[in-house]
Parts: structure tokens; sequence; C-alpha cells
């Protein structure tokens, strides 16, 4: 990684896993009265498990704090040089993917995926919403959109001439994909919800 020392890429690293493992899901609707969210649904802390509790607020309030650990160590470490940065973006998904303080048993990623996509490039995240909204509206499947989407994103950041950043999100991109092998297989057989479907 570029114009970092070793003690600064693994200080980020860290940090980026500290931010990334905070289990917003579990926390909100715990607060609010709901229990533990891992016990319904999907058994998953993101925001699209959080949405099943019915408590539209508290799930749009997980998916913003689940990107923001993605950006806020991204944008911190990043005063410690662009290596750093990296690393940070690196931790903070490990982190959500593998909280330490769940049994390392996180969210699929798609909320801290566009946090440090927000950090590194706006504008790949920009890219990133289009291909998610048209295979959206053209599909309603939003996972496959999700899944299409992160696919193109080291491709979109490499044509838009970040290297080291699109090896990067060829990780992450891995790693989401990895996550989200339920969904995958679902779609192949047919049974994946679509948007705005009922029960």
């Amino acid at each position: 990684m570029p114009d970092t020392g070793w003690p600064l890429l693994f200080a980020g690293l860290v940090f980026g896993y500290a931010c990334g493992s905070i289990p917003f899901g579990l926390i909100l609707t715990k607060f609010a009265g709901l229990g533990d969210v891992r016990a319904i649904g999907s058994g998953n802390i993101g925001a699209t498990n959080v949405l099943r509790t019915g408590r539209k607020g508290l799930a749009a309030a997980t998916l913003l704090l689940d990107a923001l650990k993605g950006t806020v160590p991204v944008l911190i470490a990043g005063h410690w040089g662009e290596g750093a940065a990296l690393a940070a973006a690196l931790g903070a998904f490990l982190g959500h993917l593998f909280p330490v303080w769940l049994g390392f048993k996180g969210g699929k990623g798609v909320a801290t995926f566009l946090g440090v996509l927000l950090a590194l490039s706006p504008l790949a995240l920009l890219a990133f919403a289009v291909i998610w909204l048209g295979l959206a509206f053209a599909l309603k499947y939003s996972s496959l959109s999700a899944l299409a989407a992160s696919a193109a994103t080291p491709l979109i950041l490499w044509a838009l001439g970040h290297p080291q950043v699109a090896l990067l999100f060829l990780v992450l991109a891995a790693l989401l994909w990895w996550k989200h092998t339920p969904n995958i297989r679902r779609l192949i057989a047919g049974t994946e919800g679509r948007i705005g479907q009922k029960g």
C-alpha cells in the first residue's frame, strides 16, 4: 500500500475494525425494547432485518450508522496516509462482517461497503447507485442489484484511475458475494423475494 509505514497500516486496520464491529442494528433494536434482532427473520444485524421489526425509522438509522462506520474511520485514518485509509476501509468492512462482540457473526456488508466507497470515491458511489437503481427498477431484486453493482465497483474504480482502491474493492466485493451466498442460491432457485413483495 502507498506512502504509509506498517505501524500506521496496522493502526488503520485495527481502528477500522473497532468502528466496523459496532453492531448498530442490535443496539438500536434492544434500546427500542424490541429484543434481539438476531432472533427474527434472517437473524442478521443489518438494516434489512431490522426493517422486519416494522420500525422503518430504526431500519433507516441502522442503514445510516452502518454506512458511517465505514466512512468515518477511513476519513480519520486518511490523515495518517493513503495506505492507512485503505487499511481502515478493510478493517471496517471486516468488523461489520465479523464483529468480535457477536462471535464473528455480523451483517452482509452492503451499507458499510457504500460507506467506505463514499469516503474513498464519491463518484464511484454515484455509479454504484445508478447501477443498483436501474437493476432494482427493472428486475425488482434488491440483492441481485447490490451484487451486480458491487461486482462493477472495482472496474469503475480502475477506470477512474484508482488501481489501489480498485484492488481493495475487488476483495470487499468478493466477501460481500460470499456473505450473500443464501441470496444467490434463492436467486438461482427463483425463490428470492422481490422488492415490494408481501409475505
